[in-house]
């Protein structure tokens, strides 16, 4: 449902909170995004360190992030499907898994993406 209070930063405060609360509860009871947020722990600050110039940093920083979220986004598809239908259904095991796709070409894309930007220079 639409909020229909004006934007303020009360609101923004609390969005923040909710937002806070969403990522202890991904660290909490989901293993899949502690073992990327540690992924992310290593490769943002090589990222950073590696690229040469503006572009390579965000690429190379912004790719293991977007797993990250992609993540975040499978959990929660994940949680309603399981309340809305805790027994074994087609519609609900294809919605779980075309979750987990999102998140896997993403992780293909970090791959792609640091192959192609680190990989022309061990070549070169």
């Amino acid at each position: 449902m639409a909020s229909i209070e004006p934007r303020g930063p009360r609101q923004i405060w609390n969005a923040f909170i909710w937002s806070l609360k969403g990522l202890r509860a991904a660290w909490r009871y989901e293993a899949s995004f502690r073992f990327e947020l540690y992924l992310c722990v290593v490769l943002m600050p090589l990222g950073l360190w590696l690229g040469h110039g503006p572009i390579e940093k965000v690429l190379l920083v912004l790719t293991p992030t977007l797993v990250l979220s992609a993540e975040l986004l499978n959990s929660a598809v994940e949680a309603v499907v399981d309340k809305v239908s805790p027994e074994f259904h087609e519609l609900a095991g294809r919605a779980k898994d075309m979750g987990s796709a999102a998140v896997f070409l993403l992780m293909l894309l970090v791959l792609l993406t640091w192959g192609l930007i680190l990989g022309g220079r061990l070549l070169a």
